[in-house]
């Protein structure tokens, strides 16, 4: 076992608290060479630093510009900055340390606490702050992100012919696609998933102080234009076909023109989408095929919309004889109906250029393979930004080296990355082995604690699913129980009748999704896919945060 990826980051002085909270469902395997160099290192970090200067968080000196302190990389696992994120927390009105740990990571142990540094509080940064809250609250759109989906939706759609190109023109064009877009759209998408802590902070410290906290959950679900979830939708309406059909294989190739960006750990350049394999996407499909039509997924969001407005009137109804906290609360409703959906469209929005960049590299990896020079497509991923150029140039020179960065990239999907570290990371050589760490498995009548996602109960057969490439083992009617989720996973929430996540938070992908199809989640459930056996009975309480085992 290597000690060492060939892309691992220093870690940072200034902010030394890490976690693979929250980023575990976006990089839930090692970062490849080409994204950690690329789409981190030239894009996603300055893209960050970018959102945080926007949102008035933080001055571009606050960071050192020669390594990444948002994003690390260590033992080749991706990380979150903690201490950053806390800073964050500290300097925005109404905000706090410990509530953003909650927002961002859930409840999870070992997290260190919250110790404050002289730097940490920032009149002059809170006063930026206070401005962009004020847009927030205030604004009734966010139209660029409409604005900028309609481009890259055109630039999908006028994407030539990639097998005429040669292959210097497929390397100009994948690089056209990072270089010129990707770092905006990220700073996009983090200046708007900030934006969307702001209405769920009000609401939450307003349900709490009526004696009502559970009920954020009601108020947070149901909105609509989920961009993670539409896929979903799609997905159910190919199900009700015939897969012989015309209007199916019409529809499926629609499917993948809309949805091709979409599939498992999809901000790696290498990974797989249902538009590089399709296989991907019509194994989902058929397994809803024996969904009922009465668990359609609109009609879950529907009747989650109408729960929504009931209670969003009743605790207004609360806090009308305080005018502030009454005016407050309707405007964060307000704001959460633009930018809990936002987040999603502009995470997506990423996501299609990473994809149009993907394609290309995909096709230059095909021709490799049948030159002999590449084992598998996908093996441009092992090369670092800085070498693409004499790759091309001479791509047998490579293939031996990259042979061995396959070799060591496999090995470390064999270790379990530390949820939380301070100062240097452990080494590699500590982390303990998949699945070897001894859990108590539940027995009957135990209860599970988490965090509440989505509400509502819900009984079903336990399914325990680690991998969302392979669903065949999930029946309509079982409860899916994941290690965490990503877009992929989404398809196999619609015949669950309810998600039990290992890891989550109020605005992980797993809760933002199960609220948008309605089904009963809980999340932050710690070691769910080891304690609970798969077969079991499991009652899923997405009000309370629990899980019941029934029966083993």
């Amino acid at each position: 076992m290597i000690e060492r990826w060939i892309v691992d980051t220093e870690p940072s002085e200034r902010y030394p608290i890490f976690t693979r909270g929250n980023v575990g469902e976006v990089f839930p395997d090692p970062v490849a060479p080409l994204t950690a160099t690329w789409g981190i290192a030239d894009c996603a970090e300055p893209g960050w630093r970018d959102a945080f200067e926007r949102f008035g968080a933080f001055d571009r000196d606050e960071f050192d510009p020669d390594n990444n302190e948002i994003i690390g990389i260590f033992g080749g696992y991706c990380f979150l900055n903690v201490s950053i994120s806390r800073i964050l927390g500290v300097r925005t009105p109404g905000l706090t340390a410990q509530s953003i740990d909650f927002q961002l990571w859930g409840e999870m142990p070992g997290v260190p606490p919250y110790a404050p540094q002289p730097t940490d509080e920032s009149p002059s940064h809170t006063e930026r702050i206070q401005a962009t809250l004020g847009w927030v609250l205030t604004t009734d759109a966010h139209p660029v992100l409409i604005e900028e989906q309609r481009q890259l939706d055109k630039l999908r759609d006028n994407r030539p012919d990639l097998t005429t190109l040669s292959d210097t023109e497929l390397l100009t064009r994948a690089r056209q696609m990072l270089d010129e877009h990707l770092r905006r759209l990220f700073a996009q998408h983090l200046f708007t998933s900030y934006c969307a802590t702001v209405p769920v902070g009000i609401i939450q410290a307003v349900c709490e102080a009526v004696g009502r906290p559970a009920d954020m959950f009601r108020l947070l679900a149901g909105f609509g234009g989920v961009e993670s979830a539409a896929p979903s939708y799609a997905m159910w309406e190919l199900s009700r076909l015939a897969d012989d059909s015309d209007d199916y294989k019409e529809g499926f190739a629609r499917f993948l023109h809309e949805y091709g960006c979409r599939g498992p750990n999809e901000w790696e350049l290498r990974s797989p989408t249902w538009g590089t394999d399709p296989a991907l996407a019509t194994v989902a499909i058929e397994q809803m095929r024996r969904t009922p039509d009465s668990e359609a997924p609109h009609l879950h969001r529907e009747a989650l919309a109408v729960e929504r407005d009931r209670v969003a009137g009743e605790i207004a109804a609360m806090v009308e004889g305080d005018p502030e906290t009454h005016g407050q609360f309707l405007a964060a409703m307000r704001a959460a109906a633009i930018f809990l959906p936002g987040r999603e469209r502009s995470k997506t929005n990423a996501i299609k250029i990473t994809h149009e960049s993907r394609v290309c590299l995909t096709e230059l990896g095909r021709r490799m393979v049948e030159r002999g020079s590449f084992d598998a497509p996908n093996d441009f991923g092992m090369l670092r930004q800085q070498e693409l150029d004499d790759w091309l140039t001479a791509p047998d020179s490579f293939t031996s080296e990259l042979r061995q960065r396959v070799r060591d990239y496999n090995d470390l999907y064999t270790v379990e990355p530390p949820f939380v570290f301070e100062g240097v990371a452990p080494p590699i050589s500590s982390w303990a082995k998949r699945s070897g760490r001894p859990v108590a498995v539940a027995s009957d009548g135990d209860i599970l604690q988490g965090l509440p996602g989505c509400p509502g109960v819900s009984r079903g057969r336990a399914r325990v699913v680690l991998d969302s490439h392979d669903p065949t083992a999930l029946e309509p009617g079982d409860v899916l129980i994941a290690p965490l989720t990503d877009p992929s996973w989404t398809p196999l929430f619609v015949p669950a009748a309810g998600v039990i996540v290992d890891v989550g938070a109020p605005l992980s992908h797993a809760i933002i999704v199960s609220r948008e199809l309605g089904i009963p989640c809980v999340v932050s459930v710690t070691d769910a896919t080891r304690r609970i056996p798969d077969g079991a009975t499991v009652e899923v309480n997405g009000d309370a945060g629990t899980v019941t085992v029934i029966s083993t």
